[in-house]
């Protein structure tokens, strides 16, 4: 559906950081092991707990999810909570038991969300376009003049569409870039500078606060 991806995988893996989920921006519809998640904007890295299981997810862009669910994502913040606590009983129990049935879950739940979708309003367009000014890494006052909102407005609709303010949805997109870069072999001098850090000091305090570990140690050893 517009505005998500389907996803599906068996957490765990080689590698330091092969079973953590980041910061990024989303939140996701997850069924696993016949349970319906959703899993809330994160602050700081998410280490699954359990033995390895499969997994199949919606995972919705950044500032979508709120309005498809119908709650504020700063409600959800750093949590993973059952979909009966946020939607009636009965809707949930028709939902896990067509997916319970499915060959395909991945296919149930995009059916299930394009239903929903029909009966929810679009996001705030003003969202999208914050997002992409702050992943090209542009400052939050620049962004918000851009938009043609105020600080307080901005915090405002953050909060709720995101789960956290526009200065750490900032800082989670630009952790996201670097990550990027440096997966494909940029220095990590250069990376800092070209995802907008100031120096790599700076990139590697950041690393270490949102994914608990240094920079080397998640990339599986690289220096």
């Amino acid at each position: 559906m517009p505005g998500a991806v389907l996803w599906t995988k068996t957490p765990g893996g080689p590698g330091a950081g092969a079973g953590l989920v980041l910061p990024d921006g989303c939140m996701d519809l997850l069924w696993s092991e016949g349970r319906l998640l959703v899993a809330g904007p994160d602050t700081r890295a998410y280490a699954p707990g359990g033995p390895p299981a499969h997994w199949t997810g919606l995972r919705f862009f950044p500032g979508t999810a709120p309005g498809w669910l119908g709650v504020p994502a700063h409600e959800l913040r750093d949590r993973r909570t059952d979909l009966a606590e946020l939607w009636p009983a009965a809707e949930v129990r028709r939902l896990r038991a067509r997916l319970e049935a499915a060959a395909d879950p991945a296919a149930v739940l995009e059916a299930a969300a394009l239903e929903r979708a029909e009966h929810t309003g679009p996001p705030d367009p003003r969202l999208r376009r914050l997002v992409a000014a702050l992943d090209a890494g542009r400052p939050v006052a620049t962004a918000a003049d851009e938009l043609g909102v105020g600080a307080r407005w901005l915090h405002r609709r953050s909060l709720a569409a995101f789960g956290y303010g526009p200065k750490t949805l900032a800082r989670v997109l630009r952790l996201r870039r670097a990550l990027a870069l440096a997966r494909t072999g940029v220095p990590f001098a250069q990376t800092a500078l070209r995802a907008g850090f100031a120096d790599q000091a700076h990139l590697a305090r950041d690393v270490r606060e949102l994914a608990g570990m240094p920079l080397s140690e998640l990339l599986g050893g690289r220096e």
